[in-house]
């Protein structure tokens, strides 16, 4: 079955880094295109960013623009959001997301606090 596992979140003052990780199983990887896709406590659901099958091409909402890096390895059947310069409003979970028809599998989400 499709499985996507999230890692890496954790808690980080502002202006900190993380990087997360998900590890694809499943299906082929290198197939599909992959997202990023968050939600702050009490909010609705924000597309982060997103990368072609390749990862030659990418895309990201303004508010991480600058800041967050998407990639992928597809040897390695693992997509990754490089997030640098944090702030308190990019706490959230994260989910990473297969782009099928829409987005039809999700990861259970990892946690990113931002906090002094």
């Amino acid at each position: 079955e499709v499985q996507l596992v999230e890692s890496g979140g954790g808690l980080v003052q502002p202006g900190g880094s993380l990087r997360l990780s998900c590890a694809a199983s499943g299906f082929t990887f290198s197939s599909y295109a992959m997202s990023w896709v968050r939600q702050a406590p009490g909010k609705g659901l924000e597309w982060v960013s997103a990368i072609n099958i390749g990862g030659g091409s990418t895309s990201y909402a303004d508010s991480v623009k600058g800041r967050f890096t998407i990639s992928r390895d597809n040897a390695k059947n693992t997509l990754y959001l490089q997030m640098n310069s944090l702030k308190p409003e990019d706490t959230a979970v994260y989910y990473c997301v297969r782009v099928g028809v829409g987005y039809d599998y999700w990861g259970q989400g990892t946690q990113v606090t931002v906090s002094s």
